[in-house]
């Protein structure tokens, strides 16, 4: 066999190697009820899950706490399903959390809390048509 034969071969073992090592990292968008379920089951898969910050009557967001360490803080997330879970994050809030639309959390159970690795937000665009009156 040629070396421009072998180190081909040797090229696409390595982009397998990597393809199969990254795939076991890709996470799945599941509701608060599928990733309990997960969690019971002893699976330790980061998840994501889509919902907005819970809000009362007049819309303002409610159930926003800082830790006792006033760096994380903790927040109460409804999912698609309209299901209510405590989310906890270990760091400070991102900019403009309350003003977004849509909040995507990425981590997994712990007991009864939902321990958040990372937070993506989708806040308004300024770019949407507004409506007229």
């Amino acid at each position: 066999m040629k070396k421009s034969h072998l180190f081909g071969i040797l090229i696409i073992a390595i982009a397998v190697m990597i393809i199969v090592a990254t795939a076991g990292d890709a996470s799945t968008y599941v509701t608060f009820g599928e990733a309990k379920e997960m969690a019971e089951k002893g699976s330790d898969q980061k998840i994501h899950v889509v919902g907005t910050l819970k809000k009362d009557e007049q819309g303002h967001i409610v159930g926003i706490e800082s830790g006792s360490d006033k760096v994380s803080f903790s927040f109460i997330l409804v999912d698609e399903n309209q299901r209510e879970q405590k989310v906890y994050y270990n760091e400070p809030m991102p900019a403009d959390f309350t003003k977004s639309e849509q909040v995507v959390i990425i981590g997994a159970y712990q007991s009864d809390v939902f321990v958040a690795d990372k937070i993506l937000l989708k806040c308004p665009s300024k770019y949407q048509e507004k409506e007229v009156s």
